[in-house]
């Protein structure tokens, strides 16, 4: 029986944080171990490129994406583990969705809606700043979509516009041609659907609100002190579920350091001590994936050839369904 095609791709645009950890790398993570799946990851270097324009900057953070995924426990031996760029087949078939794409889908994307809004309420002209990068971002994650038919797509909440959009685009293709490309569907994990940063907000690199995934054990510790929390006294009862300490500590955890860390909230405990809980389980916990990750981001070029041999399998498996689209175009 033909495998069904789970694909995750995570943007190297500065350093992973505990964010992009729970809410893309874990799930697809855990998905790779159904059987019934291939599991594609990808590093989405070009969308990247819409707003790091530093060589040194841009590599490394590509770097640090790979390092992270292969530190956690990919294994690229037993999937399709590839860099953006170095699958050509991807910008190309990017203009051919292109063609069938209305500009007014774009701009309700919410990255662009977001640029002009934010413009608009400083007093810049809308597109100040935009580049066709950022405008046509949706339909270069299309062709990342499409181009390996994909059936499940781990996302986070604020990314199914992009899976909805791609859905959007094959459908037009479909009605053009009477063709079938595969409609893929999202996942999104319900309960870390948003994750929440050190002010209580979305965490993002654009907030500056993050946790760096492999900090070092004194920064992970700083940083876990400045979550915010409510003003609740140390002994009053506190809801769990309304936490952003126990969200994350959940992460992280074992069944029964959770369940106990639920009844600690009941019974009353201090922030300061559920934020030293939480240190403890997520320092435990990333302590030898962070020793990878430095070991792995000290030998790029162990990076580099990793990621050669998936983009190699990637083209591989993208290459006929790609001959077979521009065939049905008038192309071949």
């Amino acid at each position: 029986m033909k495998k069904k095609i789970s694909l995750t791709g995570i943007k190297p645009t500065g350093r992973p944080h505990i964010g992009n950890y729970i809410g893309a790398i874990k799930p697809a993570l855990e998905m790779a171990k159904n059987e019934d799946y291939l599991p594609v990851y990808f590093i989405a270097d070009y969308h990247a490129l819409n707003s790091v324009h530093d060589p040194a900057e841009f590599r490394n953070n590509v770097y640090g994406v790979a390092a992270t995924w292969l530190s956690l426990g990919l294994n690229p031996e037993k999937a399709i583990f590839y860099r953006q760029s170095d699958v050509p087949e991807i910008l190309e078939l990017h203009y051919i969705l292109s063609c069938f794409t209305p500009k007014g889908l774009m701009n309700r994307a919410h990255a662009y809606k977001a640029a002009v809004d934010k413009n608009l309420a400083t007093g810049l002209e809308q597109d100040h700043g935009v580049n066709m990068g950022l405008f046509t971002y949706p339909i270069l994650m299309a062709a990342d979509i499409l181009l390996f038919q994909s059936d499940i797509v781990p996302v986070g909440k604020d990314q199914v516009q992009h899976v909805e959009i791609a859905r959007d685009i094959a459908e037009s293709f479909n009605r053009t041609y009477g063709a079938s490309i595969q409609l893929p569907e999202y996942k999104i994990g319900e309960e870390t659907a948003v994750i929440p940063g050190l002010d209580g907000r979305k965490m993002s690199k654009s907030y500056n609100n993050t946790i760096p995934l492999f900090a070092e054990a004194k920064e992970l510790e700083k940083l876990i002190k400045k979550i915010k929390t409510d003003s609740t006294p140390p002994d009053e009862p506190k809801d769990p579920d309304s936490s952003t300490i126990f969200l994350l500590y959940k992460e992280f955890a074992s069944e029964e350091q959770i369940e106990e860390m639920r009844n600690k909230y009941i019974r009353g405990i201090s922030w300061g001590e559920a934020k030293q809980e939480l240190f403890q389980v997520m320092n435990a916990y990333l302590e030898k994936p962070r020793e990878n990750f430095y070991q792995l981001m000290a030998n790029p070029n162990q990076l580099n050839e990793i990621l050669a041999a998936g983009a190699e399998k990637a083209r591989v498996l993208c290459k006929p369904f790609l001959h077979d689209l521009k065939k049905i175009i008038g192309c071949k």
